[in-house]
């Protein structure tokens, strides 16, 4: 698998897709992260309330997790999860084979508006890092 190369118009581009997509549609914080649990961005004002390297690593050992239990049930993976909270919810979405979309939002937008943002800009994003091929 070759390695992402980010340079600082890709990264960019990113936010920028990212802040027009979800932040400006009410959405609190969106991480784009790697399978590792690497920060690649990060946007958003509520971001600072949390320590967000924490948040990384732990959304990509959940995805890897719930990729694992994919497997065992037959299924490929999992190109989404979803947990709803009292107050906020969490919605991860795969972004070509190695980067993960961890989107946190509050009661005041849709889950729906989230989905639908979110298969788009994983689109875009994938056409960003060239992940798209």
């Amino acid at each position: 698998m070759n390695d992402l190369v980010l340079t600082a118009p890709v990264l960019e581009e990113a936010r920028q897709q990212i802040e027009n997509a979800l932040i400006k549609a009410g959405v609190h914080t969106v991480l784009l992260i790697d399978d590792a649990g690497n920060v690649v961005a990060n946007c958003g004002q509520d971001a600072r309330r949390f320590d967000t390297t924490a948040l990384a690593a732990l959304a990509a050992a959940n995805f890897g997790a719930t990729s694992e239990i994919a497997r065992l049930i037959g299924e490929d993976d999992f190109s989404l999860l979803f947990h709803k909270g009292k107050k906020d919810s969490i919605h991860f979405a795969r972004v070509g084979p190695r980067l993960i979309l961890v989107t946190i939002f509050g009661d005041e937008v849709a889950l729906g508006l989230v989905r639908l943002r979110v298969s788009q800009l994983t689109k875009a994003i994938e056409k960003i890092f060239g992940l798209d091929s």
